[in-house]
């Protein structure tokens, strides 16, 4: 997920919190280990295809000048383009099914998701989950965040809104199974654990919401904080051996730690606004995008300090990491707005850890 208009006045907090951090507990790391290179413009979200070597990346091109977007897969090692997959829709979200050999990209704007071989690049289908047309009283549900049980087949997608949904589409058939809703206002987070049949989000309320997958539907719904301020959580990354959930927040200066077995908030590590982020189980190590800061930071999840941070400006927004843990990708996207779209294309970073 990408927030497009931010004030000033948050940016040069968040720019004076990581100076703060950075004279601290930040150990900065070296550019030597930092391969980067231009990709397109509108850069969001990578899956990455073990199976292929394969990096591939969503963007959304120009918002002005073209109607749809470009699928890139790239080359893990160099970060060459290898292919372009152009799409009549901008595609925003992305994940894989590794063992099903199948991309699935979230079009935003289009209340829809499309699937891609992951070997030609050919496109397979789509899947329409909300038809309505916007308009002055109707808004439709937005899909943001993929994740997809490889057991099953089945690719879970949140519907973002005032009353969000999980949509469940079967992937072999390319058909909607069903919707689970009632996951409160504006849920973009999406966590899957598919060995506990289990699935995660959270509220803009700030309530962490548990699925059963064997059932779809809710099984529980937890408070998790209540302190008056403003939060906005976006992303959720899970150490399932130790339960744990890291959430980031676009509006605080932390990462939420969560036991969510019972939704208790075990820590509140400082950290500018968070966006994306991802768990290292190799490492044991949370890797976090701080967007307005420029920043990548990491987490020993051992004692939950932040203990390294990679300077990636200007806007670095998403992650993915490599299959043996070693190596992390992290698109940054270039200074954008709806007035004054960038001009050059959006990039990739290839981090060795």
């Amino acid at each position: 997920m990408s927030l497009r208009h931010l004030s000033m006045p948050r940016f040069r907090r968040s720019l004076l919190l990581t100076s703060l951090l950075l004279a601290g507990t930040f150990n900065v790391q070296a550019a030597d280990d930092m391969l980067r290179k231009a990709v397109g413009k509108g850069v969001y979200e990578m899956a990455l295809n073990s199976q292929e070597n394969a990096l591939w990346v969503a963007t959304s091109q120009s918002r002005k000048t073209d109607k749809g977007g470009v699928v890139y897969r790239l080359d893990p090692q160099t970060l060459d383009i290898t292919l372009a997959v152009h799409s009549d829709l901008k595609p925003f979200g992305a994940t894989i099914n590794n063992q099903a050999q199948t991309l699935w990209f979230g079009n935003t704007t289009n209340g829809t998701i499309t699937a891609i071989d992951a070997k030609t690049g050919d496109v397979k289908g789509r899947v329409v989950l909300d038809s309505r047309q916007r308009s002055k009283t109707v808004k439709p549900l937005q899909p943001r965040e993929l994740a997809v049980d490889e057991k099953t087949n089945s690719v879970y997608i949140t519907g973002v809104g005032k009353e969000s949904v999980v949509w469940v589409v079967d992937g072999a058939t390319l058909k909607l199974k069903t919707t689970i809703s009632g996951t409160g206002n504006r849920s973009t987070a999406l966590a899957l654990d598919n060995d506990a049949q289990r699935l995660y989000t959270v509220s803009a309320e700030g309530e962490l919401v548990t699925v059963d997958t064997a059932k779809n539907s809710i099984l529980t719904r937890q408070k998790l904080v209540d302190d008056g301020k403003e939060h906005a959580f976006l992303n959720i990354a899970l150490d399932k051996t130790n339960h744990r959930a890291y959430l980031t927040d676009f509006r605080q200066p932390e990462v939420l730690v969560v036991d969510y077995r019972n939704g208790k908030v075990l820590e509140k590590i400082a950290a500018p606004e968070g966006l994306a982020i991802l768990f290292n189980p190799t490492r044991n190590e949370v890797y976090v995008t701080h967007r307005m800061a420029g920043k990548v930071s990491v987490i020993d999840t051992k004692t939950n300090k932040v203990v390294k941070t990679f300077d990636t400006p200007p806007r670095p927004n998403s992650l993915a990491l490599s299959a043996d843990g070693k190596t992390l990708f992290v698109s940054v996207k270039q200074e954008s707005t709806r007035e004054k779209e960038a001009t050059q294309p959006d990039d990739v970073i290839r981090i060795t850890l």
